[in-house]
């Protein structure tokens, strides 16, 4: 679903213009920024089937046979912030800056931090 969505949209995590809220559903809630606009599509329970079937049964259905059509609970995401990116302390890599911790006076990316705590720990 996310997949066909970035595709279809042109849209990417990468962009800020995709947030994934992952709650282990079909479901996906759209936002017109310029206009206030909203929908949520909710996939619908499909027939059992052979995966090409299932496959082929949602290229040839139309979208409001396939989808649930409601309104969004939620109010408008905010628009995505702009981080500044440092080199981990440790590896090196870039990494924005929220996802940086101190440590020892050294700015850690999430992955270095950790081995860190655990090294400190045994």
């Amino acid at each position: 679903g996310v997949d066909a969505v970035q595709s279809i949209l042109g849209c990417s995590i990468g962009k800020g213009n995709l947030i994934l809220d992952l709650h282990g559903k079909q479901a996906f809630s759209f936002f017109e920024r310029k206009n206030g606009n909203s929908m949520r599509l909710v996939l619908k329970e499909l027939p059992q089937m052979a995966r090409e079937e299932r496959l082929r049964f949602m290229l040839d259905t139309p979208a409001n046979e396939l989808f649930e059509i409601m309104s969004v609970k939620k109010s408008l995401p905010e628009k995505a912030k702009i981080f500044e990116s440092q080199k981990c302390g440790n590896c090196g890599e870039r990494t924005a800056e929220p996802w940086l911790r101190v440590r020892g006076g050294r700015m850690l990316c999430l992955d270095c931090a950790a081995v860190e705590k655990i090294d400190k720990i045994s």
